[in-house]
């Protein structure tokens, strides 16, 4: 798998939008709608980092970072990872996340971190094996809309 490569995305454009929300498509069954602006809006954000996975001009997947400082060290969240469901079971989630993870590795000291809905159960045995720990915790949110 040596051909298959992360591709950092650094500017924006429609044809990458469309893959973007052919993904999302496939990772969520709550509607997203994914814009330029959306897409330009992580571009330019300091701790945010979106990557395709492909092999020549193909797109097989996308993986997304985001880092930060906190007082107990630096935290890298792995978000929306998603291989186009016509090109699974290959091995092409592990080749992904074997690849960022050196990425990172060579970049910095950080702990790494993801969720996964316990119902997605290739997604979690996978990070379990490439060596990720469970860890017994909650996880809350709040959408929070500009007053």
């Amino acid at each position: 798998m040596e051909s298959i490569y992360l591709k950092e995305i650094t500017k924006a454009t429609n044809s990458q939008v469309a893959l973007i929300q052919q993904m999302l498509n496939q990772l969520t069954s709550h509607p997203v709608v994914f814009t330029i602006d959306k897409l330009e809006a992580i571009i330019q954000s300091q701790g945010s980092r979106l990557f395709f996975l492909c092999h020549e001009e193909q797109v097989y997947g996308m993986i997304t970072v985001g880092s930060y400082e906190a007082p107990t060290g630096r935290k890298t969240w792995i978000e929306d990872v998603v291989i186009d469901q016509q090109f699974r079971g290959k091995g092409l989630g592990r080749e992904m996340l074997r690849q960022i993870i050196k990425l990172l590795s060579q970049e910095t000291e950080t702990t790494l971190m993801l969720t996964s809905n316990p119902k997605r159960i290739a997604a979690n045995a996978l990070y379990k094996g490439i060596g990720f720990e469970y860890k017994e915790t909650n996880v809350y949110k709040m959408k929070l809309k500009r007053k």
